[in-house]
């Protein structure tokens, strides 16, 4: 199922740790040849590239600002210039900026959040979308969150409006890219152990992950390994969807 992975040129936003890390070493060690984009995470991407290198894997590293309008709609036309094409593009890169009540959240904090998790997907959705049209099609997997389920905390309130505006992105773009076999779909982790919960204040996931069903938190890998059945021969009918990777919740 999975060998029509192989030589497909694959883009993973956020790659430099956690799901994206994971997901690209994933697609990388079954034979693609995999574009990692990082912002600031150049020392854990470059590390991830030599390792996959060193085991002759194909990777090219491009560092954006998914924040600035120019890196945003530059990013999948270099990554095309580079592979020669692009097959498959993960929308990873996300997270919240600015956590802090609803009743005193700046504006930057909420329009720099959007424009990370919902515009950017968007203009890198568009532009893949634009070349997969005219080369017979292609995958793109949105990384949503749980928070688009229940809505968000009251901390991150813009952050669960930005993954629900994703996935509705999802849904419009895969009536879109039907005709032309761009198959589009969201995955919506639950609580998964990454550093991204380090950067929110969150020290440890022990007392959230006993209202888990699984009684444990995900791992990179469970999100990974469901990116790469959707962009394999398994994910052939599966278009339009927001599939959960919660552990039960």
């Amino acid at each position: 199922m999975f060998d029509a992975i192989r030589g497909k040129r694959v883009l993973v936003t956020g790659a430099s740790s956690g799901i994206g890390a994971c997901t690209a070493e994933l697609f990388a060690r079954h034979g693609s040849r995999v574009g990692i984009q990082y912002h600031t995470g150049k020392e854990a991407a470059a590390h991830l590239r030599d390792t996959l290198s060193e085991k002759g894997c194909e990777v090219i590293l491009l560092r954006a600002d998914l924040l600035r309008a120019s890196s945003r709609e530059g990013l999948v036309p270099l990554f095309i210039e580079k592979a020669g094409g692009i097959d498959v593009l993960v929308n990873n890169a996300g997270g919240i900026i600015g956590p802090s009540h609803f009743l005193d959240l700046d504006a930057r904090s909420w329009d720099d959040t959007l424009k990370l998790n919902l515009t950017a997907p968007y203009v890198l959705s568009r532009e893949a979308f634009r070349y997969m049209k005219n080369h017979g099609g292609g995958r793109i997997i949105n990384i949503s969150s749980i928070a688009a389920w229940y809505g968000g905390s009251e901390t991150g309130i813009h952050y669960g409006a930005a993954k629900s505006g994703l996935e509705a992105v999802t849904k419009t773009l895969a009536r879109a890219g039907a005709p032309h076999r761009i198959l589009v779909n969201a995955i919506q982790p639950g609580v998964i152990d990454t550093p991204a919960h380090g950067k929110i204040g969150r020290s440890s996931l022990e007392g959230r992950a006993r209202s888990i069903p699984l009684g444990r938190p995900g791992r990179p890998l469970d999100v990974a390994r469901l990116c790469l059945f959707l962009a394999s021969e398994g994910g052939d009918y599966i278009t339009g969807q927001t599939l959960r990777v919660t552990g039960g919740e």
